[in-house]
């Protein structure tokens, strides 16, 4: 019988070596990403390019952040900067960190790593062959509450898994920057990267895929459902939509109890695990968001910089691209293509 939940071996934040941040592309995630590291972390923030050098210099001024360069070009030729992180619009992903890397600088991209696999797999191969650092900032895979949930499925507290169902659903309106397919709009790279990572992460490869979806409009996908085979013989059901707000909940069941995540399922907050035999339990930890959560993938790469690997072991490259390739399955079989593939 379970009796408790194990605790999180997440380390202090505050005790990982500083490293000298870049920024790439000063947005809304890139400004929750500096606020996560000022508040939470002794990660310096050294400068941010931008290509306007109006929304450089306004970045920093109101973020605290020493240098504003004008262009990317000039930020990765600072030489008080360690590591870039890559926040531009996601079909620069893939050139932003070609770019940096040649310039010699780790980097930690925002996800998704890049459009599809192929990019994610060019950026790690050349992060490989210059010796240098890539990660992508899947901020969910670093939390505390994930590393809990990983120890309750490898201890194998849940049995053999036979099912996972998550769900990340949320309504935009048509001025929204997701609705331009310029910048790879719709639901998958932005919401959809989450159910789908989190499905592979718990029930490991996947053989098959069936996937649905529903546009838009004429010119944008808006909706997704999927159903997973995984390689062990668990099936995932998923849906992602930008149509309208959804519970974003996930759900883990195995043969021996299942886990219950409330929505938002992939941000810091609590989760209940029910036994087949026994009493729930309950992983009790604050709701919060990406200014309380995003610097813990910044810190696993200074650590991981620091002792000389170029690579996550918490979120490796390999699910990094291979998340991708199921991704890219499914709009195969939807018919979504990027702008620029």
């Amino acid at each position: 019988m379970i009796s408790r939940l194990p605790a999180p071996r997440t380390q202090d934040p505050t005790t990982a070596p500083a490293l000298r941040w870049g920024v790439m592309g000063p947005g809304w995630i890139a400004e929750r990403f500096v606020t996560a590291l000022h508040e939470h972390t002794t990660q310096q923030v050294a400068a941010v390019g931008s290509r306007s050098s109006g929304r450089a210099d306004e970045f920093a001024r109101r973020m605290g952040v020493p240098t504003a360069h004008s262009g990317y070009d000039a930020l990765l030729s600072d030489p008080t900067v360690d590591i870039v992180y890559i926040s531009t619009p996601h079909p620069q992903h893939h050139r932003c960190a070609l770019d940096a890397i040649a310039a010699g600088k780790h980097v930690l991209i925002e996800k998704p790593m890049g459009v599809n696999a192929g990019q994610a797999g060019e950026i790690v191969t050349a992060a490989q062959h210059a010796g240098l650092f890539a990660g992508e900032a899947m901020w969910t895979r670093f939390l505390p509450k994930f590393d809990v949930i990983r120890q309750i499925l490898d201890d194998g507290m849940l049995g053999t898994i036979q099912a996972v169902a998550a769900d990340h659903g949320e309504y935009f309106t048509t001025d929204h920057r997701i609705y331009d397919p310029a910048l790879a709009g719709g639901p998958m790279l932005d919401l959809g990267t989450y159910p789908v990572a989190f499905a592979r992460w718990v029930l490991g490869d996947v053989d098959t895929v069936s996937a649905m979806g529903r546009p838009a409009n004429d010119e944008l996908n808006g909706q997704i459902s999927a159903v997973l085979g995984h390689v062990g013989g668990g099936q995932s059901i998923l849906n992602t939509t930008i149509l309208a707000n959804t519970p974003t909940t996930a759900f883990v069941a195995g043969e021996s109890g299942y886990l219950q995540v409330p929505g938002p399922f992939y941000q810091p907050g609590p989760f209940r695990l029910v036994p087949r035999n026994g009493d729930p339990l309950e992983h009790a930890e604050e709701t919060a968001a990406h200014t309380d959560g995003l610097h813990f993938s910044a810190v696993d790469a200074a650590r991981r910089i620091v002792d000389g690997a170029i690579d996550s072991d918490i979120h490796p490259s390999a699910d990094v691209i291979a998340t991708l390739e199921i991704m890219d399955r499914m709009r195969a079989q939807i018919g979504i293509v990027f702008a620029g593939e």
